[in-house]
């Protein structure tokens, strides 16, 4: 990571008013330049980046980062928790069955929230959480020379 890019992404730290250290940092540049990573990912990439941190430190800057809106949570129904730097977007999730990959999908109709519910129960929405289920064209792929 160039000095450039540590020092905006302390700034950003706090701006979102969190107190700036090399582990949240770490945990922010890596979650960005991940692809949906889970903890145990995310605490491998900074471990290559400060040294060792305990997995629950990272649990907690992962809460953190989240909570200032610095980034995004995803729970795919049967998945671990992904972390994503895409923030501020309404984007939505496609999920491979076989493997797991995740990708970014934008909004399926319109402007956020994307999709308006039937009856929103007097709710004021803001955002709309979708997954799409399928498989990615690895799998397909590996699915269709392997079928008899």
């Amino acid at each position: 990571m160039t000095g450039s890019r540590a020092a905006q992404t302390a700034e950003e730290l706090r701006d979102a008013g969190l107190r700036v250290t090399a582990a949240r940092v770490a945990l922010l540049e890596t979650v960005r330049a991940g692809d949906h990573l889970d903890a145990e990912a995310i605490a491998s990439g900074v471990r290559g980046r400060v040294g060792h941190i305990f997995l629950q430190a990272v649990y907690d800057g992962l809460h953190a980062l989240t909570a200032a809106g610095l980034l995004r949570r995803i729970e795919p129904p049967g998945s671990p928790a992904r972390f994503e730097g895409r923030v501020g977007d309404n984007h939505h999730h496609l999920v491979c069955r076989s493997c797991g990959a995740v990708a970014d999908v934008d909004c399926a109709v319109g402007t956020a929230p994307c999709l308006t519910a039937s009856d929103d129960h007097g709710f004021s929405v803001d955002e709309a959480e979708v997954i799409y289920w399928g498989l990615c064209p690895d799998c397909s792929t590996a699915r269709s020379t392997s079928a008899p």
